[in-house]
């Protein structure tokens, strides 16, 4: 597990999360990886460095029945890849895993998850026509991992999803996150949680990124202009050319068009880190609901209840999502490793200074007494 958190540094972030400060705070979450670290010296297209890997995510874990979430999508900026968002829009829901790898491993994770499906559930996808369309998504890893090798094989997915449990979430270099940059400095995999109260119920919120997207210049952590202060090390590119994805769990009931909403939020929650959603840059938000289990060959034969939350009680959820994110982000970089970048050749991508970003954060009054 990380050794230090960004909270554990003192940094003020408000709200409450839940036991591990995870997406593994929502009941049933179960989160996997699988990391990919091979070789050195200079880049051999096919042979490496190889810097890569695949998250997955189980929203209701192992159950043996198979049973749809429901969900929404939103895309701040398009530029990148979530499968099976489509059937999301018009359907609300998805059932199976959720994959998270590089650009370029998209199609082999994918075959994978279907497989994992059809493996996990072999009477609803053997004697029935049901059909596996599990999501996956992607950011780019191309500057620190040999992207063109294409290292990521199904057994690699596999391995992710077999090893998927709850409790504490690993963080910065692992997973889809092993190669990843976020402004600027050495980025990755991020997760948080928030505990809610709605109506006097309590629901637990939790997010999962991998954090690839934003300028040095405009990294902003709780308000304070940090990238300002941080001009060293910076990586010779013109544009934002990153990525991130974000999921956002919860177990309160929420209708579809909810979820979209809740997913919307992300948008805020990505941004109070600064970033502007580069051109470049694919940000793409996943967020589902726990709650409504319903056996999926159950749904086109019964009148089903729904139980769902109303409009006006939803702030906190949007709350949740924007706080978590904006966390998970920070948690990312915390946790994240130093590497050498690849393309172009021979720059340090730095881990964040946990001293110096302590220090700035303290300036600028948002360090926790």
């Amino acid at each position: 597990m990380n050794p230090v958190r960004a909270r554990e540094l003192g940094l003020d972030f408000p709200g409450t999360p839940g036991v591990d400060n995870a997406i593994t705070d929502v009941p049933g979450v179960e989160v996997g990886f699988t990391t990919l670290v091979k070789g050195g010296g200079p880049l051999q297209v096919g042979r490496g460095p190889v810097r890569t890997g695949v998250t997955a995510i189980l929203p209701r874990g192992r159950d043996p029945i198979p049973k749809p979430v429901w969900a929404g999508t939103h895309a701040l900026n398009g530029n990148g890849e979530m499968t099976g968002t489509h059937w999301i829009a018009d359907g609300g829901y998805f059932i199976g895993p959720v994959m998270i790898t590089n650009t370029h491993s998209v199609g082999r994770v994918h075959q994978a998850a279907v497989q994992w499906i059809i493996d996990a559930y072999p009477q609803h996808w053997g004697s029935e026509h049901l059909w596996a369309m599990p999501v996956v998504a992607e950011t780019y890893d191309g500057v620190l991992n040999d992207i063109n090798g294409l290292h990521v094989t199904e057994a690699d997915a596999r391995d992710a999803l077999n090893s998927a449990a709850s409790g504490p979430v690993t963080e910065g270099n692992v997973g889809g996150g092993t190669g990843m940059i976020c402004y600027d400095f050495k980025g990755g995999t991020g997760t948080a949680s928030r505990c809610i109260s709605v109506d006097g119920k309590e629901f637990t919120v939790g997010v999962l990124v991998q954090a690839n997207h934003g300028r040095r210049t405009d990294l902003t952590i709780l308000g304070a202009p940090i990238g300002q202060h941080l001009n060293d090390g910076i990586l010779p590119r013109d544009n934002e050319t990153g990525s991130i994805i974000a999921v956002i769990a919860t177990d309160a009931p929420l209708m579809p068009h909810q979820l979209q909403r809740v997913a919307k939020r992300g948008s805020i929650g990505v941004g109070r880190g600064g970033t502007t959603g580069g051109n470049n840059s694919g940000d793409i938000f996943l967020a589902f609901s726990t709650a409504n289990p319903i056996p999926i060959s159950d749904m086109a034969q019964r009148h089903e209840q729904f139980s769902w939350i109303g409009d006006d009680l939803c702030d906190a959820l949007y709350a949740g999502a924007v706080e978590g994110i904006e966390e998970a982000v920070v948690n990312a970089m915390v946790a994240a490793k130093t590497m050498t970048t690849l393309r172009p050749a021979g720059h340090d991508c730095r881990a964040i200074d946990h001293a110096v970003l302590v220090d700035l954060v303290r300036r600028y009054g948002r360090l926790k007494d």
